[in-house]
Formats: C-alpha cells, structure tokens, sequence
C-alpha cells in the first residue's frame, strides 16, 4: 500500500489516500503484472519535482541487526528532456540502460511516493494483432506520464 497526501481530496482522512501497488509473476493466472511508481530521490533532478519512475520488479524485506528493512526492486525509467513534451503537455520517460541492459536497483518502500499511469509513446508502425498489452513496458522505447489518470496523479505531477 502506497499513502499519501491528497489536499484536494476531502474525502480522507485529512487528505490522506492510499492505493495498491502491485508486482506479481502471475495475475489472474494469466500475465505479469509489474505496476509502475514514483520513487523520490536525494537528487536535485530538474522537472517532475526530482522524482522518476520505477517498475516494480519484486517486493522483498530483510533482517539486518535485528531491524526488518522492506525494499523493492525497480527498474529505472527516467525522464527524456527538461520539461513535458509540449505538444502533449506531459513528461516523457524511458527506460534507462547501462549497455544493453536495463538499470535496476533495491530501493527502500518509504521512497516509493505513490503509482504512475503511464502511456506509450506509440510509432507509425502498427502494433501486431496477437500484441498482448502486458508487454507494453518491455516493448516500447518510451512513455508518457499521464497525470490525468486521476485529480491525485494531475496535482502531484506538474
């Protein structure tokens, strides 16, 4: 579960909303499903308010000297540019790459801020008819961050 602060929303508690975040091998049976976040950063990253996007891979946790620590394992997708596409009016990500591989961290759950909806920036090209939509982030080579998924996603991504 993912909470957070929601000042428009004054159906909560105060303000305070929460959702699930998902990362299983198999849902319903049938596909993966890896739900995509906002992970915060200590660094000062310009646009999206420092903030980039991770897909989560799995969930695990760990004792160290006696302390349970609960992480995450992500997949990089940063932002592409300096500010939203402006045709669209919203930031563009991609997956970030060391070589030929994606980049993939152990992050902790407190840095996960909320989910992110994401679209694919889509080519000339068509899609076959077999395409299943649970490869959509392995497949295309950039998203769109939609921040009018819900009034929570268009407040918290400028």
């Amino acid at each position: 579960m993912a909470r957070f602060y929601a000042p428009s929303d004054i159906c909560g508690a105060g303000g305070m909303c929460h959702e699930q975040i998902r990362s299983t091998p198999l849902w319903h049976n049938t596909y993966p499903c890896r739900d995509t976040v906002f992970i915060e950063t200590d660094a000062e990253l310009p646009g999206m308010r420092g903030m980039v996007i991770g897909r989560v891979l799995l969930f695990l946790s760990f004792l160290f000297h006696g302390s349970r620590h609960s992480c995450a394992f992500v997949n990089w997708l940063v932002p592409q540019g300096n500010g939203p596409d402006p045709e669209t009016g919203l930031w563009v990500v991609k997956p970030e790459y060391l070589g030929n591989r994606r980049t993939a961290a152990v992050i902790p759950l407190d840095c996960i801020a909320r989910g992110a909806h994401l679209l694919p920036v889509y080519s000339t090209t068509p899609l076959p008819t077999t395409f299943h939509f649970s490869h959509s982030l392995d497949v295309f080579r950039a998203f769109f961050v939609n921040r009018y998924v819900d009034h929570h996603a268009h407040e918290f991504v400028l």
